[in-house]
């Protein structure tokens, strides 16, 4: 099977976040406030009268988490599925989550409303590896421009970092990832899990300019 780039996603994500009625808008913050913003982004997705309501589910989400602090666990990929299984971020129409049994387990992912981006999950010794797709090196127009583009601003994504990656089927491919510690709460996990997927979507309107068939950040 074909494996889709980033741009897919965001054509999706973009569509998605039209038929919700919802408008883009620009702002200018310090990059090192950028989680905050995409905090604040999803609670103003709500109606008013809707806003009350999912900040109380975040604050539930926090005082849970004050219970996986005292327990210390560390996460294996298996134990980590069933805990995410019954967050309320995969209770719904948001995303989905399976698990890839195998030599080495690994979490299936899609992100539902960042149009049906998927992201892999796996817990390795003492990390937790989230990764998504971003487009394979082929697709690219120029490698030192972009490999430099990358270098100097993939910085400005909190919590991501970009790779570059031999998949299964040989063809290299930028990859866009997130890891913290196999002990981390689980409010952290999904936390990177949802950093992650808008970081990608940022990341293809950065770069979708350097690429053989342009992005362009108005799809």
């Amino acid at each position: 099977m074909k494996t889709k780039s980033s741009a897919h996603y965001q054509r999706e994500f973009r569509r998605r976040l039209r038929d919700l009625g919802l408008v883009k808008k620009e702002v200018w913050i310090l990059p090192e406030n950028a989680g905050y913003l995409a905090e604040y982004e999803k609670l103003l997705r709500h109606k008013p009268s809707e806003q009350h309501q999912a900040q109380h589910q975040r604050d539930l989400i926090s005082k849970k988490g004050e219970v996986y602090v005292s327990e210390m666990k560390r996460w294996t990929t298996s134990s980590l599925y069933e805990a995410l299984q019954e967050n309320p971020l995969f209770d719904g129409e948001q995303a989905s989550v399976e698990l890839i049994d195998g030599v080495e387990p690994a979490i299936h992912i899609i992100m539902h409303e960042f149009g049906d981006l998927p992201l892999f999950l796996i817990v390795m010794g003492d990390q937790i590896i989230v990764d998504a797709v971003l487009w394979p090196v082929q697709d690219v127009a120029n490698l030192g421009e972009f490999n430099d583009t990358v270098l100097r601003t993939h910085k400005y994504f909190p919590l991501s970092t970009i790779s570059l990656d031999t998949l299964p089927n040989g063809k290299d491919y930028y990859q866009m990832f997130g890891a913290l510690s196999a002990m981390s709460i689980l409010p952290n996990v999904i936390f990177e899990i949802e950093v992650l997927a808008s970081n990608v979507i940022q990341a293809t309107e950065a770069y979708g300019h350097l690429l053989k068939n342009p992005v362009s950040a108005s799809i």
